[in-house]
């Protein structure tokens, strides 16, 4: 059962901007990523979905995070159907992100008051997510999509659309500049805040630090529109 309130889990993603994404095969790797994440100031973590036995992983990792990260919100991406979706949500999941639209992914998380963030890449998969109830849609693959192009074209005709990319986001100040000045509600952020040499080299650090910096500029940023 989630640990956290639908509107509070949309709400925490909203006021930090940031999502950070990561998978490994080895649960004590996540426990080190996750908690780099969390003191760096991050309270929403996306596992992805990719790898046999992945929820087990994902299992140990929230039942830890509750007593290690109290405050972290943690939820699941890269699930593409209902069967994989109730099953992330029977461990716990606070949230379900799913690279595509799936209508009976959005009849199970509501059922549970979940929050879901379908992949969408056009106007119309957008329209037909709201519709579902979804409140922040994620582009994917945010760069090929349009970019923050394309964000600024569908905000324009739809200031009530919150949009999450993800894909093609970087925490250096210039790509969160991009996005956030089109209109993003929030980014997902995956190996370019992970670095496949970083985590071999378990400088788990890097990745604190990366976080505190890129949410600080994110926070500047929105401080910037308000």
């Amino acid at each position: 059962m989630a640990r956290f309130k639908r509107l509070q889990v949309l709400n925490t993603i909203t006021e930090t901007g940031i999502v950070p994404l990561f998978y490994h095969s080895d649960a004590d790797v996540v426990k080190n990523v996750v908690k780099a994440c969390y003191v760096g100031g991050a309270r929403v973590f996306e596992f992805t979905n990719r790898g046999d036995f992945a929820h087990e992983v994902f299992a140990e990792v929230n039942k830890w995070c509750a007593k290690e990260c109290p405050e972290m919100i943690m939820g699941v991406g890269s699930v593409v159907d209902a069967g994989t979706a109730s099953l992330y949500i029977q461990l716990g999941a606070n949230f379900i992100v799913s690279p595509s639209l799936n209508s009976d992914m959005a009849k199970v998380c509501n059922r549970r008051k979940i929050a879901w963030m379908p992949g969408c890449g056009t106007l119309s998969e957008i329209n037909l997510a709201e519709e579902l109830g979804c409140e922040i849609v994620k582009i994917f693959p945010g760069k090929e999509v349009g970019g923050p192009s394309f964000v600024k074209a569908i905000t324009a005709p739809c200031p009530w659309t919150s949009i999450m990319p993800s894909g093609g986001v970087s925490p250096d100040p210039e790509n969160l500049k991009a996005w956030f000045d089109a209109g993003v509600t929030c980014v997902g952020l995956g190996s370019q805040l992970t670095p496949k040499e970083v985590i071999e080299k378990g400088d788990f650090a890097f990745i604190e630090n990366k976080v505190r910096d890129a949410l600080a500029i994110v926070k500047q940023l929105k401080s910037n529109m308000n």
